[in-house]
């Protein structure tokens, strides 16, 4: 059976040129970036101009950059560290409803040490509005964090506006750009981000990799202690193959956002060509299947990442019947798998819980062919059929039809 992959948004596949540029530092270029001797020296080396290319995918500078093991280590950093060591009574966070869980549920961990924490409200379109924040600043503000692009629906928030209101208001803004990162261009002087994080395995490199940009002159308490590793920032043996990995990954990224063509073989070779493919599948399925719809379709996203409803199906059983054809996708987030609770992110847009239930996401990466869409055009709509047949809910809505 042919797997399609359909689920980008929870982890991308390890392109090849990523593999070949750190497989030499798991073999014979072992040394530990910290040592001096030759082979010590050859790893601070890869280790440098990894971090130059991450700098570059983000237009910062390379000391900005400190390398994490992923997204959630770097949102936790940005959060723990941003508002300092020392909490006093009144200090207060600002972050929004649809964040990530490692932003919101470090968030609730600094409300149970005494940060007071809003979460602000989004739109219908999952949009975090300028006003709202406006609203909540106050004078005891330190950190503001938005995210850049939402994990479920690829909701792109207006975070140069957002950071503007922050700066004027005394405090730091951080911005979570996990989803973002390679999808679209960044650069960390046109948002106004004093901290943004990325990880490796949403852009081609492997799990295990992250980083955080930490705008020069602010200071940045560090979650643990050891030796003085990434500027006194994140102790610990540097993981120089899976860094390798990331600053190729990162490179292979600013190739592919400065592309303008589709390739021949099918697969997206720019940014504008896999929104393309997205919303022909998106085109697609709504013209094939009643009762069914774009979750914040109408905002703007990031071109990858559809979040679908089917009234009267249950999202679990069609990510189940779809992975039996063998077409992966996800019910939402991959660190919420099986969980018992509708999509914060969708309930916060106003969808109702039944409704949220039967949303999927689909995710295409940048490996996705028009082959595989054109099979996924058949398979979603085959699979919603058979489950809405085995409803009760459906049969009822249609027995006077």
């Amino acid at each position: 059976m042919q797997r399609i992959y359909l689920d980008a948004n929870a982890t991308t596949p390890l392109l090849p040129e990523v593999l070949e540029a750190m497989r030499p530092y798991w073999t014979e270029s072992f040394g530990n970036a910290s040592s001096i001797h030759q082979q010590g020296q050859q790893a601070r080396a890869a280790v440098d101009r990894a971090r130059e290319s991450v700098a570059a995918l983000l237009n910062g500078r390379a000391a900005e950059v400190v390398f994490t093991s992923g997204g959630t280590e770097s949102d936790n950093l940005a959060l723990f560290g941003g508002m300092g060591g020392t909490l006093a009574a009144g200090d207060h966070l600002i972050t929004s409803c649809i964040e990530h869980h490692a932003v919101l549920h470090a968030a609730e961990a600094l409300a149970e040490r005494g940060v007071d924490v809003t979460f602000l409200p989004c739109t219908a379109e999952g949009v975090v509005e300028p006003a709202a924040l406006a609203a909540s600043l106050r004078p005891n503000t330190r950190l503001v964090s938005v995210m850049l692009a939402n994990n479920e629906t690829g909701a792109i928030q207006p975070v140069r506006e957002l950071a503007d209101l922050a700066h004027a208001a005394g405090a730091l803004f951080h911005t979570d750009a996990v989803q973002a990162a390679g999808k679209m261009p960044l650069d960390v002087k046109a948002l106004g981000c004093d901290l943004l994080s990325i990880s490796g395995h949403k852009m081609y490199a492997p799990q295990g990799t992250g980083a955080l940009f930490v705008r020069r002159n602010v200071r940045l308490q560090p979650l643990f202690f050891g030796g003085r590793h990434e500027r006194g920032r994140r102790p610990g043996t540097e993981n120089v193959a899976g860094i390798v990995g990331l600053g190729k990954a990162a490179e292979l990224a600013r190739t592919w956002l400065a592309a303008g063509a589709e390739g021949g073989d099918g697969k997206p070779e720019s940014p504008q060509a896999l929104a393309a493919l997205r919303d022909r599948l998106e085109q697609g399925i709504l013209a094939q299947v009643e009762q069914s719809g774009v979750n914040g379709g109408e905002a703007a996203r990031v071109g990858n990442t559809s979040n679908l409803y089917f009234d009267h199906v249950e999202a679990e059983a069609l990510v189940i019947a779809l992975d039996l054809k063998g077409l992966a996708i996800s019910g939402g987030s991959a660190c919420q798998s099986g969980a018992t609770e509708p999509s914060h992110v969708l309930t916060a847009m106003g969808l109702s819980p039944a409704r949220a239930r039967a949303s999927v996401r689909l995710s295409l990466s940048r490996l996705t062919t028009e082959a595989e869409i054109d099979c996924a055009l058949v398979l979603i709509p085959a699979a919603v059929a058979r489950l809405r047949e085995l409803s009760p809910s459906w049969q009822r809505s249609h027995s006077s039809r």
